[in-house]
């Protein structure tokens, strides 16, 4: 997948910089450490109804060795539309950058579906944060998903985080409302205020659109291709 290749490329030309990834910048500590972020647990109103969505990412290991959680997933009106939950094994394969490969389960939309995963996790430079991943699944499904997100400091505590996520998918699948090729392309504005170090609420605007066939399979079902939603959360790291 493109957005792959262009993750790959960003790592090799990485700068000496993380946040939270747990990097030596000398010698590897091999004692165990762990990390925890609740990216986003957040309430929001959009066109389509009000919901709620969670991002939450967690390792465990050392410095060479990791086994990182992330799932992510949402709600509206009461009803789970999407989540999905990975289990990656991951080492370094530069500066500030791990190299992943695992499995990822869906939970929704549609019935249950598993995938193996390959993909990098990181800073580029810049200090932008990226997470690319490629997916591959039954009947030769094939998936890739990028995200990243930049901290611009307006002061020590007051935050605003653009990020941008896009999905991509190598087949169409009618029954989860999915199409070939750029699906969706989620952008958002978070605008936090950290109480302490490990604990900020925030509020912001997130513009979704989808692309091509899912775009086509969403008119269908009375749903117009964009979706713009404000949002109100807390994001939580230990």
């Amino acid at each position: 997948m493109k957005t792959l290749v262009i993750a790959i490329a960003l790592f090799a030309s990485g700068s000496a910089y993380a946040q939270h990834h747990g990097h030596a910048e000398t010698a590897h500590d091999n004692s165990v450490q762990t990390y925890v972020l609740l990216n986003r647990l957040e309430a929001f109103d959009a066109d389509h109804g009000a919901g709620q969505a969670w991002e939450a990412q967690a390792w465990i290991g050392t410095d060479t060795d990791k086994l990182w959680l992330r799932t992510e997933g949402e709600r509206v009106d009461g009803r789970t539309q999407s989540a999905g939950f990975e289990a990656l094994y991951g080492r370094p394969v530069a500066p500030w950058w791990d190299l992943v490969a695992g499995v990822r389960h869906d939970v929704k939309p549609g019935a249950s579906q598993d995938w193996a995963a390959l993909g990098v996790v990181g800073v580029a430079p810049y200090k932008v944060e990226v997470e690319a991943t490629a997916y591959l699944g039954a009947s030769g499904r094939t998936a890739a998903r990028i995200e990243v997100e930049y901290d611009v400091l307006f002061t020590n505590r007051l935050i605003l985080q653009p990020l941008v996520e896009a999905n991509l998918y190598g087949k169409d699948d009618p029954k989860r409302g999915i199409g070939a090729g750029l699906s969706t392309i989620e952008a958002g504005l978070r605008l936090r205020y950290e109480v302490h170090r490990q604990f900020a609420p925030y509020v912001g605007l997130v513009y979704e659109r989808a692309y091509g066939e899912t775009a086509d399979h969403r008119r269908m079902a009375g749903e117009g291709a964009g979706d713009t939603r404000l949002v109100a959360g807390v994001r939580v790291w230990f």
